[in-house]
C-alpha cells in the first residue's frame, strides 16, 4: 500500500492528507497508514447489588461473560490481525437486568439492534424496549415529551440531535465513571457521552482520478474541472445537514451558500444516503463523492477490488468528525440501569464491535481503529463544538433556498 501525505499549512490551519487508506484490503490484510505527525489540537453471579436492585461486580455467567469478546469482533479484512485490546471488560461492569426504555436515534441500519442484541445473550433478564426513528424525529419526540417521557436512554447516531435534547434540560448528568475513558470533547458538561466517532472523507474512485484530482480544501470542490460533473452527495441525510452545518458555523452563511450554489452548477448528483454515495463511486457511475468515513469501508471489506479509495481534507467542514452517543433522561426513574447500559456502550466488546462492525472510530483510546485509517487524534478537524450542530434549522432554510433540498 503506498501512502501519499501532504502536510502543509495554508491560512493558518495545518492540513493533512492521507491517500490510499483502502488499498491492500484483500488476501494481503490490512496494511498501517502511515501518521501525519503534528497536528490537530489535539456465570454465577457475585457482587453486591444497589439499591434499584442492579447488581455490581461482575455479570451473572462468567463463562459466557469471558467467551463473549470474539462474539462482537467483526469478522472480515477489515477485523483479521486484530491483537488483544485493552479497555473496560463487561465481566467488570454492573449487571443489566429490568425494563430499559431506548430510544434510536437512526440505529445505524440495524447494528445497535444487534449490539443490544447481544447484551440480551449475556443478560437474559435485561429488557430492553426500542423505539426507532430518524434523528431529528426522535429528538423532537423527546422535546415534547418533556418530563413526561418514557424514554431511559436516547442513543443516536448524531451528536446535534444528543445536544438538542440535552438543551432542553432533560437529561441527567453522566457520573464520572461512564465518562472518564473518552476524550472531553465528546462528552461537553457530561450531558452525553460519545460511543462511536465518524470523519467526513471523499471517497474517490481510483479508476478515475488521481489523488492529486482530490482537492486540499472542500472549499474547491466546485472550482474543480476533474470533479464537474463527477461528484455525489445525500442531501436529506443527517450527518450531511451537519457537515453543511459545520461548514456555515466555520465559513459563515454567504460563503456556504456559494459553496451549496457552486455545487449544484457542477452538477453533483443526489443519492439517499451516503453508503448508496459510495457504492456509486466504487461502481465507477461517480468519480467521487461526500460521506462518513465508513461507508467507503463497507464497500471495500464487501469488495476488495473495488477502486475506491479515501481522500481527507482538512481544517474545514469536509473534515469533520462527528460523533453518536448516549444520554440518560432525567425523567427516567431506572437511572442507574440507564448509566449501566451507557457504560456498557463504551465497554472493550462495544468498542471493538463498533470498530469492526461498524467500521466506526472507537471513542475509547484502548481500541484502534480498522483499516489502515489514522488514529483519529491524528485527523485535523475544524474548531467546532458539537453541540452547535444542534442548530440545524439555518441549514435546512439555507438547503432549501438553494434548492439542495
Amino acid at each position: 500500500m503506498t501512502d501519499d501525505t501532504n502536510d502543509d499549512t495554508t491560512d493558518g490551519r495545518r492540513t493533512c492528507r492521507r491517500r490510499r487508506v483502502l488499498a491492500g484490503l484483500g488476501a494481503a490484510g490490512v496494511a498501517g497508514l502511515a501518521g501525519c505527525n503534528g497536528v490537530g489540537d489535539d456465570g454465577t453471579e457475585t457482587g453486591t447489588e444497589s439499591g434499584n436492585g442492579t447488581a455490581t461486580g461482575t455479570a451473572g455467567n462468567e463463562d459466557a461473560i469471558g467467551a463473549a469478546f470474539d462474539d462482537f469482533r467483526g469478522s472480515g479484512p477489515l477485523a483479521e490481525g486484530r491483537s488483544d485490546v485493552g479497555g473496560t471488560r463487561i465481566a467488570d461492569l454492573p449487571n443489566l437486568s429490568g425494563e430499559l426504555t431506548i430510544y434510536l436515534g437512526g440505529g445505524e441500519g440495524g447494528l445497535y439492534r444487534d449490539l443490544i442484541a447481544r447484551f440480551r445473550e449475556i443478560y437474559p433478564d435485561f429488557e430492553p424496549k426500542l423505539r426507532e426513528s430518524a434523528t431529528s424525529d426522535a429528538a423532537n419526540t423527546l422535546i415534547n415529551e418533556g418530563s413526561a417521557t418514557p424514554a431511559d436512554v436516547f442513543w443516536s447516531v448524531d451528536a446535534g440531535s444528543l445536544s438538542a435534547v440535552a438543551d432542553e434540560g432533560l437529561t441527567a448528568t453522566l457520573p464520572g465513571e461512564v465518562v472518564e475513558a473518552v476524550p472531553e470533547e465528546f462528552h461537553p458538561d457530561d450531558r452525553w457521552v460519545g460511543t462511536a466517532g465518524r470523519a467526513r472523507a471523499v471517497p474517490y474512485n481510483t479508476s478515475e482520478l488521481s489523488d492529486g484530482d482530490v482537492p486540499d480544501s472542500v472549499m474547491s470542490f466546485p472550482e474543480s474541472e476533474a470533479l464537474a460533473n463527477a461528484v455525489g452527495w445525500a442531501p436529506t441525510y443527517g450527518a450531511f445537514q451537519a457537515f453543511v452545518t459545520a461548514m456555515r458555523l466555520v465559513e459563515g452563511e454567504e460563503a456556504t451558500r456559494e459553496w451549496l450554489r457552486g455545487m449544484l452548477d457542477a452538477g453533483v448528483a443526489e443519492y439517499n444516503n451516503e453508503f448508496l454515495v459510495s457504492n456509486a463511486v466504487a461502481d465507477g457511475g461517480l468519480g467521487a463523492g461526500f460521506a462518513n468515513h465508513y461507508y467507503a469501508l463497507r464497500v471495500q471489506a464487501a469488495r476488495p477490488d473495488a477502486p475506491v479509495d479515501l481522500a481527507f481534507t482538512g481544517g474545514d467542514a469536509g473534515a469533520l468528525i462527528n460523533a453518536a452517543g448516549a444520554e440518560v433522561l432525567s425523567a427516567s426513574e431506572n437511572t442507574e440501569s440507564a448509566f449501566a447500559f451507557v457504560r456498557h456502550l463504551l465497554s472493550a466488546e462495544a468498542q471493538e464491535f463498533f470498530a469492526t462492525r461498524t467500521y466506526a472510530y472507537p471513542m475509547v483510546a484502548e481500541i484502534p481503529p480498522v483499516g489502515g485509517l489514522p488514529p483519529i487524534d491524528e485527523l485535523n478537524p475544524p474548531s467546532v463544538d458539537l453541540t452547535e450542530l444542534s442548530n440545524i434549522q439555518p441549514t435546512l432554510e439555507l438547503m432549501r433556498d438553494v434548492g439542495g433540498l
